[in-house]
């Protein structure tokens, strides 16, 4: 099937097959200090983030050299935690750190759920390790974390692992998240950010956002605050999961009104996806939830992802189909791949 042939590199690879490295050097400039990775030189230019609020590309640092535009929220592919469905409620004062998840608010919606470890990577792990990887065509960053906090009945050490990686002559960068159980449940899964959120004053940002599973919707929809579970929320059906998982938003100029380019996230196996929120709550939250399956202890599951700049929803359909049913992410000197499997 096609799909198992990846264009890549400038030609046909196999899906287990690693992208030739041809024998120049690198395109990209990366820089790094104590407090992030910099990567510039590229049709994007990006940075991540070692201390503060860690995990992802950093906010507003993902450059279209094409337009100028930059991301609009916190972060692209910003991690959370590993929950799962159900209250916490007869447990809750047991809980530590940021475990604790209040429902039946604006924030979360009225649906049940639950944090298994914690804490929220982006904003209490305080400060990751990543490394980089240099390629002649491409820089790619990984990150891990171990979780250290746990609900009771259940183990820490779960690992969340991570792998960005920016082609050269590309407009956006592929990335993938990763975790190793150390618990069991019967439908985990990891929170994230994806694309991103979208920081806003009465829509003056964006001209509309473009949910594959719903269409486009105008920015007015989104200038009062309304719980996730509310309106635009995406929730997994096996029984007719979508072709496609793509959600962006239509950046604009605040000042002039003039629109410039979508800035999209993708997710390159529809299936994975367990629920998908775009709501209000003083800016647009774009949470998604991937997993939501039963895990034993040991087990992985993740997701792989396109996140980046389009002129047009044609343009983003076309390479998502390119890449459609990639579920994981690898790379090394010799190069990098998409796979089949997280």
């Amino acid at each position: 099937m096609l799909r198992h042939l990846l264009p890549l590199g400038g030609v046909l690879v196999a899906l287990l097959g690693a992208v030739p490295a041809a024998e120049q050097p690198p395109r990209f400039k990366v820089t790094e200090d104590g407090n992030r990775i910099r990567v510039t030189g590229g049709l994007i230019e990006a940075s991540v983030k070692k201390k503060g609020y860690v995990s992802g590309v950093e906010a507003g640092s993902l450059l279209d050299s094409k337009t100028g535009a930059r991301d609009l929220g916190f972060g692209l592919d910003i991690v959370d935690w590993i929950m799962e469905p159900g209250s916490d409620e007869a447990y809750r004062d047991k809980l530590a750190g940021d475990l604790p998840y209040v429902f039946n608010n604006l924030y979360h919606g009225k649906v049940a759920k639950r944090s298994i470890e914690g804490p929220q990577i982006c904003t209490q792990a305080k400060e990751l390790k990543p490394t980089v990887i240099t390629g002649t065509d491409f820089v790619a960053v990984k990150q891990e974390y171990a979780y250290t906090l746990a609900a009771p009945g259940k183990k820490t050490g779960s690992k969340w692992e991570q792998t960005v990686v920016f082609p050269h002559g590309k407009r956006y960068f592929v990335s993938a998240d990763k975790i190793t159980a150390k618990n069991a449940s019967e439908a985990m899964f990891l929170r994230t950010d994806l694309p991103g959120h979208i920081k806003h004053k009465s829509g003056d940002t964006f001209s509309e956002v473009y949910l594959s599973y719903h269409g486009k919707v105008a920015s007015k929809e989104f200038e009062k605050d309304f719980a996730p579970d509310e309106r635009f929320r995406y929730s997994r059906d096996d029984t007719k999961v979508p072709k496609r998982l793509i959600r962006a938003y239509h950046i604009r100029d605040p000042k002039t009104g003039k629109e410039g380019p979508w800035l999209a996230g993708m997710t390159l196996d529809p299936a994975v996806v367990y629920e998908a929120w775009c709501h209000q709550r003083g800016y647009v939250c774009m949470i998604q939830e991937i997993g939501g399956r039963p895990v034993r202890a040991g087990e992985t599951f993740g997701a792989a992802y396109i996140i980046g700049y389009f002129d047009s929803i044609e343009e983003m359909e076309k390479v998502y189909d390119e890449f459609a049913g990639c579920q994981g992410l690898e790379a090394s000197e010799k190069g990098w791949k998409l796979t089949a499997a997280p």
